[in-house]
């Protein structure tokens, strides 16, 4: 309101130079950007991404079991397996056996995973979930709650981003009009300052 205010008393106030309207000017379109644009900018980036991790939800349930495998030992080597390339994280923190599991067509499966056990046993389970192509072990598949977070966290970055952009532009603008405004200021005083104070030049 007080820039729209100031705009008004700038329209025929005589001290007035161009570049203090259009200072003005240039504050309240990013007055207006920052209250529609910005949100506007975040809103639809989030609504796009969580359209984006909703479908990778289903696609990840669609081609990931849930199974249940039985530890036959220990792996005898015990470094972290690395998980299938779909996996969220690179690497498994649990610990390296060898397990049966059934997939989901049913079929028997044996091989080392990464088992969620301090002191896995012969005989113990443990849920893990399976890629139905490949049937191996991967990650769990993200839910739908976490896609909609990560979506909410991602616009409001947007939005500061696109806010940080506005008030750079801004201060961008301000300071190349400041710059013209000191270049006619030495120009004007380049044109008057040699008859400054001369008796003959009305001083």
């Amino acid at each position: 309101m007080r820039i729209i205010v100031g705009i008004w008393r700038w329209r025929h106030n005589p001290l007035r130079r161009g570049t203090d309207l259009a200072e003005a000017w240039v504050a309240l379109t990013a007055v207006l950007l920052f209250a529609l644009a910005t949100p506007t900018v975040g809103w639809i980036f989030a609504n796009t991404l969580d359209t984006s991790l909703r479908n990778t939800v289903r696609v990840q349930h669609e081609q990931r079991h849930r199974t249940t495998a039985v530890v036959v030992g220990r792996a005898a080597d015990q470094r972290h397996i690395a998980y299938d390339a779909e996996s969220v994280s690179d690497h498994s923190s649990g610990t390296r056996v060898t397990a049966t599991w059934y997939a989901a067509d049913g079929s028997a499966h044996k091989g080392t995973v990464s088992a969620p056990l301090r002191e896995p046993r012969a005989g113990d389970t443990f849920g893990m979930w399976t890629d139905q192509r490949t049937n191996k072990q991967v990650r769990g598949p993200m839910d739908a709650t976490s896609a909609r977070v990560h979506a909410v966290l991602a616009g409001f970055g947007a939005t500061a981003l696109a806010g940080g952009l506005v008030e750079c532009a801004r201060r961008l603008i301000v300071w190349r009009l400041v710059q013209r405004r000191y270049q006619r200021l030495d120009r004007a005083w380049a044109a008057t300052g040699p008859d400054w104070g001369r008796t003959d030049a009305g001083s």
